[in-house]
């Protein structure tokens, strides 16, 4: 088995719109694209858990309509800028705001511009590149105000993002984010040079249009009742990992820049509200979670007590961190039933994970939510190899959702499974 690195956010950095942010779980624009071949162009996307809006933007530049959900206001905002069509004269009126911006951080280098309350922000960025950053901070909300995902200048806002994570000391050698020993020394020169080069190029990226129209909701995935009218033909979607790895860990720079997140315990409670958070408040909320019953597999219950009788001291934790994973994912999708139309695909890429030598199987459990829930030809197929530990895998769960025989029991019809349609090189 192949790690693939093809299906994963490796691919899509050169590939204009998809490769503005970087957010290390995001997946292949290749396999979004892989599972669309050949649909009806009145498909209707729909992607639970938007990240970046690789799913809808896929799928918009294919001529489909799709439709985006994510409780994170940041994500949120990043995939309306992303998935949105800009006129000519807005996107050129816009980019020609460049030698302006530039023009007033240079006036504001010696000044005391406003920083972000981040924990032992020296560990993330050297001095002197703090200060040029702060000084186009200011002059970026200056001139065009904060983040707004009408407007072309949040080109500039997605701009600023890749500046201040690639200035960072922040290292990508693995699946999350790690820090080099010391920041290094930027310049203003290179800091300000750097940043122009980045937004001419997505500018230059927005002239392309799509041809879909995209739709993104702001809401809790495990409760799907804020969305209606709609009966979705697909859903694609790459749910968080039950493996510990924050959304919110790796989003932080950026909210705290352009002011989704003013202090550490709001990171906490946004987590506590997405499926798979532990970072601060999420984790020791955990403690006194309990779950009701809700049809969850009774092995996911003898998972979990296994990973809680472990000798460590976080084992207990960790234990209920799995069980309310797997609990949420059941909610999500018998949430999501009422959004389907007859015979919806779904399509869940997935990863499995491990505490202490006790595995944890992800399709498995998912195969078994789906068929108590009622989905039609449940399946689950390794995709790829994945680059850390030699038993974790990324499996395509995948089902058919038939309103008119929503009946649990009834046996799975055995057919091929969408990766072998698909003819996927594996």
């Amino acid at each position: 088995m192949k790690q693939r690195a093809d299906y994963t956010f490796k691919f899509n950095s050169s590939l204009g719109r998809h490769g503005w942010l970087r957010l290390t779980p995001a997946y292949s624009v290749k396999l979004v694209k892989e599972i669309l071949k050949g649909e009806s162009p009145d498909s209707l996307v729909f992607d639970p858990f938007s990240g970046t809006g690789t799913t809808a933007l896929v799928a918009a530049e294919l001529g489909l309509n799709a439709a985006l959900n994510d409780i994170n206001p940041f994500l949120i905002w990043l995939a309306q800028t992303k998935c949105r069509n800009y006129s000519p004269s807005a996107l050129s009126k816009a980019a020609g705001k460049l030698e302006e911006i530039v023009r007033h951080a240079k006036s504001r280098l010696d000044s005391e511009n406003w920083l972000p309350d981040i924990y032992n922000i020296e560990r993330w960025w050297d001095r002197a590149t703090l200060k040029t950053l702060s000084a186009l901070r200011y002059s970026l909300s200056e001139t065009g105000g904060l983040p707004n995902s009408n407007s072309p200048f949040s080109m500039y806002w997605i701009s600023f993002c890749r500046l201040v994570i690639e200035t960072s000391s922040a290292a990508f050698n693995h699946v999350s984010m790690s820090f080099k020993e010391k920041p290094l020394k930027y310049e203003e020169k290179f800091v300000l040079g750097f940043f122009a080069e980045i937004a001419s190029t997505l500018f230059e990226n927005a002239k392309r249009p799509i041809y879909g129209n995209v739709t993104v909701y702001n809401g809790d995935s495990r409760r799907l009742n804020h969305i209606d009218n709609v009966a979705f033909t697909h859903v694609i979607t790459s749910p968080p990992y039950s493996n510990r790895i924050s959304y919110i860990r790796e989003l932080r720079p950026y909210m705290y820049w352009l002011g989704f997140l003013e202090e550490a315990k709001d990171a906490g409670e946004l987590d506590w509200e997405a499926i798979g958070g532990t970072w601060g408040t999420a984790t020791s909320k955990l403690g006194t979670w309990s779950a009701e019953s809700n049809g969850l597999s009774s092995k996911v219950y003898e998972v979990c007590r296994k990973i809680g009788s472990t000798e460590n001291k976080h084992s207990y934790v960790l234990g209920k961190y799995v069980l309310k994973y797997y609990y949420d994912m059941h909610l999500h999708l018998s949430s999501i039933k009422r959004l389907l139309a007859d015979n919806a695909k779904l399509v869940y890429i997935v990863g499995n994970s491990m505490f202490y030598g006790v595995p944890v199987p992800a399709d498995e459990f998912l195969k078994h939510s789906l068929t108590t829930l009622g989905y039609d030809d449940v399946r689950a197929d390794i995709i790829r190899k994945r680059n850390c530990k030699k038993e974790l895998f990324e499996y395509c769960v995948s089902a058919v959702w038939n309103k008119t025989e929503d009946n649990p029991f009834r046996p799975m019809r055995q057919e091929k499974s969408l990766i072998e349609q698909l003819s996927l090189q594996i």
